[in-house]
C-alpha cells in the first residue's frame, strides 16, 4: 500500500530535508538523512515477542513503521526498516526494488535471511540498506567490472553475485551480505518477515545501530560499540540503566519504549 502524502511530508520534515530530485544527489540526500536519524533496532520486536502478542510484527507496514518512528524514535530490523525505506523512496518517485539477500555472518548461514533496497538511476543500480547504514548508497558495478577497494562497508562480488562487505559487533573484521535476487513482491517480503517470529537472530537480545556523522554507534552482546571511519573499534559494558541511557540519549528512542525492552535472554538456535 502506498504511503499517504501526509506521512511522507511528516517523514521528510523529521529527516530535515525537502522532497529530493529523482537523481543520485537526491538519493544520497535521503539516504544520508535516514542513516543519521532512523536506527536499525529490535526494541519493538523484543517487546512484541516478550509480551506474547499474536498480531503481525512491528513495522509490518511502512505506515506502522513511520508511526512508531515519529512518536518514539524507533526503527526496526531488516524487513521492517528496508520495507519502509523502499516505500518512502517509491513515494518520492525513485525507481526502487526490494532485494532478497543473505547475511553470511557465519559459515553455516542459510538464506534468505535479509531484505535490502536497490535503486536504479540512469541504468546504474545502487544499494541503499536500512540495516547496514553505509551513509551513502553503494554502487553495483556492471558485470565484469571489478569492485573498488576501500574501507568498510564496500561492494564486493561473490562469484557473480553482488554483495556488501560490512562490519558488525559480532564480526568486527567484516562479512558479506549477498544480494541473491532483486525484485520481490510485498506478500513474499511480509512472509519472510513474519516467519522470524519462530526464530530470528534479533529475537532474544537487544541490538541497535545508528550512524552519527562517520561514527557508527551500536549496542549488542550487552555492550556499547563504536566503529570509527578508519575501522577503529571500541567497546564498553552496559548495565540495565546504561542500556536505557544509550537508547534514549544516543539512539533517540523514547524512554517509554527503552524501559519496556526486556532483558537479554540466551539465543536459541534452530535445529
Amino acid at each position: 500500500m502506498a504511503l499517504r502524502r501526509v506521512t511522507v511530508a511528516a517523514v521528510l520534515d523529521r529527516l530535515g530535508i525537502e522532497a529530493p530530485a529523482r537523481d543520485l544527489d537526491g538519493l544520497r540526500a535521503v539516504y544520508a538523512a535516514w542513516c543519521g536519524a532512523v536506527p536499525f533496532d529490535n526494541t519493538l520486536k523484543l517487546i512484541h515477542l516478550a509480551e506474547g502478542r499474536t498480531w503481525p510484527l512491528p513495522g509490518s507496514s511502512a505506515e506502522r513503521f513511520f508511526d512508531s518512528w515519529l512518536e518514539h524514535g524507533t526503527g526496526g530490523t531488516c524487513w521492517s526498516g528496508n520495507g519502509a525505506l523502499h516505500d518512502l523512496l517509491e513515494a518520492l518517485g525513485f525507481d526502487v526494488a526490494r532485494a532478497i539477500a543473505t547475511m553470511l555472518s557465519s559459515p553455516g548461514a542459510v538464506g534468505p535471511n535479509h531484505g535490502s533496497v536497490i535503486v536504479t538511476l540512469e541504468g546504474e543500480r545502487w544499494i541503499a540498506d536500512a540495516s547496514i547504514l553505509s551513509g551513502t548508497p553503494i554502487r553495483i558495478p556492471s558485470p565484469g567490472q571489478e569492485a573498488e577497494d576501500g574501507a568498510l562497508p564496500r561492494f564486493a562480488w561473490l562469484e557473480d553475485q553482488p554483495a556488501v562487505v560490512w562490519c558488525a559487533p559480532r564480526a568486527p573484521d567484516g562479512f558479506p551480505c549477498r544480494i541473491d535476487r532483486i525484485g520481490a513482491e510485498p506478500a513474499e517480503w511480509d512472509a519472510l518477515h513474519q516467519r522470524t517470529v519462530d526464530w530470528g537472530p534479533f529475537n532474544h537480545q537487544l541490538n541497535a545501530r545508528v550512524l552519527r556523522d562517520e561514527i557508527t554507534l551500536a549496542v549488542a552482546l550487552g555492550q556499547r560499540f563504536t566503529f570509527g571511519p578508519n575501522g577503529a573499534l571500541s567497546a564498553s559494558e552496559l548495565d540495565r540503566d546504561g542500556r536505557v541511557r544509550f537508547l534514549v540519549e544516543e539512539v533517540g528512542v523514547s524512554e517509554v519504549v527503552a524501559r519496556r525492552v526486556p532483558d537479554d535472554r540466551p539465543s536459541r538456535r534452530r535445529g
